[in-house]
């Protein structure tokens, strides 16, 4: 599948300024995006955010209110989906019930009235990548879940498409089948050093398999970078929020004082830390939020400050447990080793390293 010809070589898709309304209601707002050749870029963000009408719009499938949106240096916003070289996989299998496996897979290439020799060879490549060479004359009732998705992205493959988008294509299969099917996308991707853009509300998937993360808000782009630097420097409050599982903490706090070099924040219960951080803008006395991942805090070990706290529930997961300690507001979140033998109703020490907080403003903006 890697020798393609040069005009079935992938490309890059620009998104300049485009916007989207339905009715009176603003739901892309300004997007510009550049997605590179090759990569696997994920859209991701809650229910509502905008990013399959996002994937709707490149397909071709939504209409654009203005900008451009270009797929290897032209621009498509008129084309039809048929003529971007595209290929979709939606939630939804959407396969023809009556139809083998082989059948559905060619049904695309005999409208283009490909010939029956590159037709076969074509599915036969396409079910060997995805390994259902032995499914090839079931019908799709006969298939599980699993192996129904993996014909559905075997008909986008026999197309040969520039781009390849994927709209949600896991979220009908379970727990254990979503995991395996996240590694097969992942050898797809390798195998076909192709363009993917994939749309999911699930930061897990996003964080395993792409090269670029696209976080959505509201119809805005929030970040956009690789999954370590979404989760290592979040650029606002939204972004430390949604990457990562569990959820960052955050603490309602305010600066205390300032330095040339440091930046001293209150904590909990009149503890106190200084944040190295030599571009925070606010003043002494304002309000901020202090955020710190539950791998990040330590259990009965000294560090930079600390606090003390009931636990309330345990959550034991084998490889690691959940520590939740009582706070105003929401609970603390910390993670500790599987085998702890901490339980509810126990007080315990928690442990801040200033280099692993975050200081968010009161524009949920965070400072560097």
């Amino acid at each position: 599948m890697k020798d393609r010809s040069k005009e079935d070589e992938v490309a890059d898709i620009n998104i300049n300024t485009v916007n989207k309304y339905y009715g009176d209601v603003h739901v892309i707002k300004d997007v510009s995006l550049d997605i590179k050749s090759q990569s696997f870029t994920v859209l991701v963000g809650p229910s509502g955010c905008g990013k399959s009408t996002m994937l709707r719009m490149i397909a071709g499938l939504e209409d654009i209110n203005s900008g451009t949106i270009s797929i290897d240096g032209q621009v498509v916003n008129d084309l039809p989906p048929k003529q971007r070289n595209i290929a979709m996989v939606f939630q939804s299998y959407a396969l023809y019930p009556h139809m083998t496996v082989f059948d559905n897979m060619a049904f695309g290439l005999k409208l283009e009235k490909r010939s029956k020799d590159e037709i076969n060879e074509r599915v036969q490549e396409a079910a060997r990548i995805l390994q259902i060479e032995d499914y090839l004359l079931r019908k799709p009732k006969q298939l599980s879940g699993g192996q129904r998705q993996r014909v559905a992205i075997g008909r986008a493959i026999t197309r040969k498409p520039k781009v390849f988008l994927f709209d949600e294509p896991l979220s009908n299969l379970d727990a254990a089948l979503r995991v395996q099917m996240r590694v097969e996308l992942a050898k797809l991707h390798d195998q076909l050093n192709a363009t993917m853009i994939y749309v999911t509300h699930d930061q897990t998937e996003a964080m395993t398999l792409a090269n670029d993360i696209v976080v959505l808000d509201e119809g805005i782009v929030s970040q956009k970078g690789t999954p370590m630097e979404l989760y290592n420097k979040p650029n606002n409050l939204f972004v430390g929020g949604f990457i990562g599982s569990p959820k960052m903490n955050f603490i309602s706090s305010k600066i205390l004082s300032k330095s040339h070099n440091s930046t001293e924040i209150e904590l909990l219960d009149n503890a106190k830390i200084n944040i190295h951080k030599t571009s925070v803008s606010a003043n002494e006395g304002d309000s901020v939020k202090l955020g710190i991942r539950p791998e990040h805090l330590l259990v009965n070990e000294d560090a930079d400050a600390s606090w003390e706290s009931k636990v309330f529930v345990v959550e034991k997961l084998g490889s690691g447990t959940f520590l939740y300690l009582e706070k105003e507001g929401e609970p603390l979140v910390v993670e500790t080793e599987g085998d702890t033998n901490i339980k509810v109703g126990d007080t315990i020490k928690v442990g801040f390293t200033a280099s692993r907080c975050h200081i968010f403003g009161k524009n949920n903006k965070a400072f560097g």
